[in-house]
């Protein structure tokens, strides 16, 4: 099981850049950014409190840090035209020199889209409109010219070029609706993404291995990647509002030992809970020395 670091784009961007360049240097294999623009509503946290753009930041740690992948976790796809974000894959994946994987996925932070003024269709529509955005991002990506003409996207006789150096570039979906959104990542997925403690990730994963039987596809051509909430030597938060895992070095290893057994291929690691300076570099290096890859 690979191991990877999320470090939050709510920290300065020395702080980042430094996160990133340790898990170069300690053999970890990647690092994702998620796709925000503030925080969000009913998490506690400042509404005014700075987040840094994510596809700006890939760019940045993918010219200054070397060896590790790097990717976004995951674009809104309601934040830009799946052209555009085609376009900022390919050039990524130059700077990165082939290192780059594209995470996108269907967008949900409401006040994002309420302060921007960006339409939030209801869930059944986003998903209808990202699909058209996968086919307009997969053709651009992919084909020299591409012709989408849907409801939602119209791309006509389009290109991309210059085409990523890797090929194909690699897409990975977050989902987690099991009805619709796991059989989206059956029918265009590299990767899939969901948050989730072992026992969850073994169940979806199990729907995804239906949805890929059902659309003619071998489902271990998915790599699947997962990420919870971390502690390290520590107390685990008294209510989280979202999985976890670790809190004594003991059960720490016994939930990495659970994620590889559920079928996780790539673990990853949320640095919210790490601490900071020396500290998140003390628990990094923890983490690293306990997974095999």
């Amino acid at each position: 099981m690979r191991i990877s670091i999320w470090p939050g784009a709510g920290q300065p961007y020395a702080d980042v850049l430094e996160a990133a360049r340790h898990a170069s240097e300690t053999g970890w294999h990647g690092v994702w950014i998620a796709d925000h623009f503030m925080p969000n509503d009913g998490t506690g946290t400042d509404p005014l409190h700075p987040v840094l753009e994510a596809g700006s930041l890939v760019a940045a740690i993918g010219a200054a840090v070397p060896r590790v992948r790097v990717g976004t976790l995951v674009y809104g796809n309601t934040y830009r035209h799946p052209a555009v974000v085609a376009n900022m894959a390919a050039t990524v994946d130059h700077i990165t020199r082939g290192r780059f994987t594209l995470g996108v996925g269907a967008g949900w932070q409401i006040n994002e889209h309420e302060q921007y003024g960006i339409d939030l269709p209801p869930i059944g529509k986003r998903i209808d409109r990202f699909v058209e955005a996968l086919l307009v991002i997969k053709g651009l990506l992919r084909s020299g010219r591409t012709t989408v003409d849907g409801e939602h996207y119209r791309v006509t006789d389009a290109v991309c070029e210059p085409k990523p150096l890797q090929d194909p570039l690699p897409i990975m979906i977050g989902a987690k609706g099991e009805q619709r959104m796991l059989r989206v990542v059956a029918e265009h997925a590299d990767m899939w993404n969901t948050w989730g403690r072992p026992d969850l990730i073994a169940h979806k994963s199990g729907v995804l291995d239906r949805h890929c039987a059902s659309a003619g596809r071998n489902p271990t051509e998915i790599i699947r990647t997962a990420q919870a909430l971390t502690v390290v030597d520590g107390d685990l938060p008294p209510h989280p509002s979202m999985p976890v895992m670790g809190g004594s070095r003991r059960q720490l290893q016994a939930d990495l030992a659970a994620y590889e057994a559920a079928g996780v291929d790539e673990l990853i690691i949320p640095d919210g809970l790490l601490g900071s300076g020396a500290a998140k570099f003390k628990a990094m290096d923890t983490l690293r020395s306990l997974v095999r890859d």
